[in-house]
Formats: C-alpha cells, structure tokens, sequence
C-alpha cells in the first residue's frame, strides 16, 4: 500500500505558504536591478579590482583549491595562522580564530562560554545567530527591551549574588535598526555586577572605529572594557569575503579550538579565501575618507527623510530603517522605490515587530549624492501618493511605541504567556530573531 506520508507532507507545506502569503509574508529569491539598498558591502569593496586580483592570486599561489577537511584534521594551512595574527593585531586583541561564518562563530562562541548554570543578558533585537547560540547553550536568559539599561541592571542585580558565570550579549551596531550599543554603560554594568560582555562588530567591522576596527577598539582602556571576553568580526559584510573572527585572549582561541563544536565539525574554507580577507582587511584600513563620507551620507539622509516625516527608529549608522507599518505598505513602498531604479526590499514580520513593516537602507559608500537626493525625492513621491490620506499611526510608530510594546510582551512573558510562533519558523531574508520570538523561544529569520 503507497504512503500517505509525501502527499501529506505537501499539502502541509502548500498549506503553510498560503498562510504567509494571505499574511503578506511569503518571500521569494530574486534579483533587484537598480541602486543597490539591500547589500552590506559598506565599502564597496566586492567590486574592487584589487580584491579580485588577489582572489586570483591566492588560487594561484595555493597547493590545492579545497581545503579538503576540518582544521583540526587535513584543512589546516599556515594561511590561516597568519590571517588570525594579521586580524587580532588589527583589532588589538592577543588572538583571534576563523571561523566559516558569522553564524558558525556566534553559535561556537556561546555554546562554549555558557551552559545550564550560566546566566545570559541579551539585548531584545540581538541577531539570530546570538540568539541561537543562547539557546543551544542551555543557558539561563534574560532578555532586556533594546537597550534599555535600566531593565539591564535591574536583571543583573537579580543575579548580584549568583555563582553563576554571567554573560551580556550584544550587537555593536543593531541590522534592523541601525542604532549602535550602548557600550560604555554596558562596560560599568558589567564591571559593576561582575558579568562579562560578548559583542558582534558584524555592521561595524571595517565600518566604525579608527581605521574600521570596530566600535570595541575606541573603548580599549574604559572601566569595564577588561570583562569584554570576546568581540566577533564578520568578513562577509564591509570586507566583501567570508567568514568570521572570535577575537580574544590566546587562552580563550585554545578553548575554542578544543570545544566549540562549529569549529571543530565544519570543513575549512579553501586556503585561497585567507588571501581574500588578508586584502580586504589591507584596503579597509586606508579608507578612513570613505567611512567618514559614508557617515555623512547615511546622517544627512536621515534627517532629511525624518523631515519628511518618516520614522527611522534610532539610526546613527549607514543602516536607516524606513518604518512604514503594514505589510502590505511597507511591500507597496518597495514595489515604487524598485520602479524608480532603487533596489530595496520590504522587511516584514517575523523579521520585524508585527505592525513595524519596513525599508531597511542599506548605504554604502558606491552610492552617491545624486542617487541618495534620488531616493529621497522618491520616498517623498511615495509618501504624498499613497500615505498622504493615511491615518498617522500606520505609516510611523514612534521608538517609545516600540518600546512600550516590547516592555509589555516581556512582561507577559515572564507571568507565563507564551505565543505560538512555531509558524514564524525559518523565514524572512537573513537570519534574526524578532524580539518576540526572542522572548518565546522560537525561530524567524532576518
């Protein structure tokens, strides 16, 4: 007699995507021709002639084009060695590990740091792959409304007295958001209730900080900076290649290199890619005029689409989310943008707070003035065409609304509510947890 599992098992998943398409959520893999909004190579450096040449050079130069195993058994290569010393002198730590992805190194990272008898302190907006990593460790968990220090030191003092290894977790510059961390508070929080601190650069990494070493570096020497236990670079946004580094202590590389399962169970990436990121990491560091122009950029834009009367959240970075609110909205908005020659995408829920649909813009320092004053007439043309008539609240909802819904949800939360999300599961653009989702346990992408 034939199964009934595979036609049941499609009809399951034709049913779930109707689902998400009735909720505007359902996303497809295509490419958008036009300014490019959506990407993250801050610098423009994936076009670079020169990074090309030494992608060429590196194969050219490397004994075998595949790394043919694990690190740990026949992918090791003195490449690495050198692009790990290279990396931690950049960002002036003593050591540093590679790792085959920002996700691969956040989820090393925390499942070997923390376990059921730690505590961990993660921001509300934290990037899936800390939150995963949180969650895979088995660690206790306290989330904090985004940034809000005072829900933070109140969680911390609630633990003051605990034997328990305790951990803050936080982005440095938040994707979704575009706002940076609060560090220096961190930092005395930190030192004050005896916690470390893990901090992902990702949108910071060859972007904020002398030189691009990130926001971490400015602050080397700060009260607390010494409870920073690991700081994690991406190589795959601003330095235009792959992968990622655990920066920190030698002691903390060995650890890592003996139980961070991530590490010891993924295959190396090929030997050539350290040429790659060791010329990233060369041209980024003499590009102090474009990162100071895309600052300016990404600041001037903001406040002129904040004087068009457009909510972008607390952005102080080339990251600026444009809230517009209602799927459907925040699509529409996309879909007259991509006519005007903008390449953008609509951020939706899960990815996002329900009632919080966007443009998230992402500037980089290949866009110029004239495409940027462009894209401001255009969301203006939007604004006056579509939502001109709109009640206020669906084309804006203002950081404190945000946050008064986040400090509700963390309340219901902790009495015991618990949301289904289980159909949230895997979905969205590039992986992240909602803060809803963080709170309850379950799994959306960014």
């Amino acid at each position: 007699m034939p199964s009934e599992f595979p036609q049941k098992f499609s009809s399951e998943l034709e049913s779930a995507l109707s689902a998400l398409a009735q909720r505007g959520q359902c996303r497809t893999l295509r490419e958008i021709p036009g300014v490019n909004l959506c990407s993250n190579d801050y610098l423009g450096l994936a076009q670079s002639p020169r990074l090309r040449e030494a992608v060429a050079e590196g194969v050219a130069a490397a004994e075998r084009v595949g790394s043919t195993g694990s690190r740990l058994l026949s992918g090791h290569d003195r490449a690495w060695d050198d692009l790990e010393e290279s990396f931690a002198e950049f960002v002036g730590t003593e050591s540093a590990l590679f790792f085959t992805s920002g996700y691969a190194a956040n989820l090393g990272l925390l499942t070997s740091l923390a376990g059921p008898d730690d505590v961990v302190f993660s921001d509300a907006l934290n990037h899936a792959s800390l939150i995963d990593g949180i969650r895979l460790s088995g660690a206790r968990k306290h989330i904090y409304p985004h940034a809000d220090l005072n829900a933070l030191e109140f969680a911390l003092r609630k633990h003051q007295n605990d034997r328990a290894r305790k951990l803050i977790v936080t982005e440095t510059v938040f994707s979704m958001d575009g706002d940076a961390a609060p560090l220096r508070e961190i930092y005395t929080l930190a030192a004050r209730y005896g916690a470390g601190v893990i901090l992902d650069e990702a949108h910071a990494t060859a972007v904020h900080g002398p030189q691009g070493r990130g926001l971490a570096t400015g602050l080397y020497g700060f009260a607390g900076a010494e409870n920073v236990v690991a700081i994690v670079h991406t190589c795959g946004k601003a330095l235009a290649s792959a992968g990622a580094f655990v920066c920190g202590s030698a002691l903390l590389k060995e650890y890592l290199v003996n139980r961070a399962r991530s590490f010891l169970f993924s295959t190396a990436l090929p030997p050539y890619m350290a040429a790659q990121v060791h010329e990233a990491l060369r041209l980024a560091q003499s590009m102090d005029a474009e990162r100071a122009a895309l600052q300016q950029s990404a600041k001037a834009l903001c406040a002129a689409l904040r004087q068009q009367g457009w909510d972008t959240a607390s952005s102080n970075t080339q990251i600026i989310p444009v809230i517009i609110g209602e799927n459907a909205a925040a699509v529409a908005a996309a879909a007259f943008l991509q006519r005007a020659g903008f390449a953008v995408r609509a951020i939706r829920p899960p990815t996002v707070p329900q009632g919080t649909a966007r443009l998230r813009l992402s500037l980089t320092s290949a866009i110029t003035q004239d495409e940027l004053t462009r894209l401001a007439d255009a969301l203006q043309a939007f604004r006056g065409e579509f939502v001109s008539d709109a009640p206020r609240e669906t084309v804006s909802h203002s950081a404190a609304s945000r946050q008064t819904q986040l400090l509700a949800k963390t309340a219901a939360h902790a009495a015991g509510a618990r949301l289904d999300l289980a159909e949230d599961a895997h979905r969205g653009d590039e992986p992240r947890l909602t803060e809803v989702a963080h709170l309850t346990g379950e799994w959306s992408r960014r």
